[in-house]
């Protein structure tokens, strides 16, 4: 019995040290170079960061179907596409979670919602969840402002976390994060804020 709880104890802390070593990759991302990825689309073509080299920068949003968060943020993704892709931010999502725990996310039924939805912009599935991992994605939704560098062609970290600060009421919106940190790129001055924490469900991840 002993024995027992000494490996129980063991897997619980390793549980929290990984959660806490991952709970800080996000931020430590800030300034570094984006880690790329090549996913699926649900449209059944192959998207890959490499295809945004003519854009100034990529919104990328972790999130998914099921989760109450996601759904929250679903228009307001859709208008963050509509308004910043023109201006050379397009949004780019990624679903990381595991259907099998959770099938409202599966890779057939992100093709029926975001046609439900009439998503704009491409919705990848991380199935491997190799990218979320690199990102130190832990939410959804989970946000990430990319930029890229003109001479290197490189995208580079310059926000990470919230969409706003208000998931449950859109009207009731005070920092629009997302927003601010592409006016401050845009105008070459530092991001004010380039790190708040993400508010949402947590990532459901695969059992080893």
């Amino acid at each position: 019995m002993k024995k027992l709880v000494i490996v129980f104890t063991l897997a619980m802390l390793s549980c929290v040290f990984l959660y806490q070593a991952h709970a800080q990759t996000d931020k430590a991302l800030i300034g570094e170079k984006a880690p790329t990825f090549n996913l699926k689309n649900i449209d059944g073509s192959m998207v890959s960061l490499d295809d945004y080299t003519g854009s100034e920068g990529v919104i990328l949003i972790f999130t998914c179907n099921h989760c109450p968060y996601s759904k929250l943020y679903e228009d307001r993704i859709n208008e963050l596409d509509d308004t910043h892709r023109g201006q050379g931010f397009p949004v780019v999502a990624i679903n990381p979670n595991d259907p099998i725990a959770y099938p409202e996310d599966s890779y057939e039924n992100m093709i029926a919602r975001a046609n439900e939805k009439s998503f704009s912009f491409p919705y990848l599935f991380d199935e491997t969840q190799e990218v979320a991992t690199a990102y130190g994605a832990a939410r959804t939704p989970h946000a990430y402002v990319l930029v890229r560098d003109k001479e290197s062609e490189q995208f580079y970290v310059r926000y990470v976390g919230a969409i706003d600060d208000n998931p449950k009421d859109p009207d009731a919106v005070q920092d629009k994060f997302i927003e601010q940190a592409i006016t401050d790129i845009k105008s070459d001055s530092a991001v004010s804020n380039e790190y708040t924490k993400a508010i949402g469900c947590s990532i459901k991840w695969k059992e080893n």
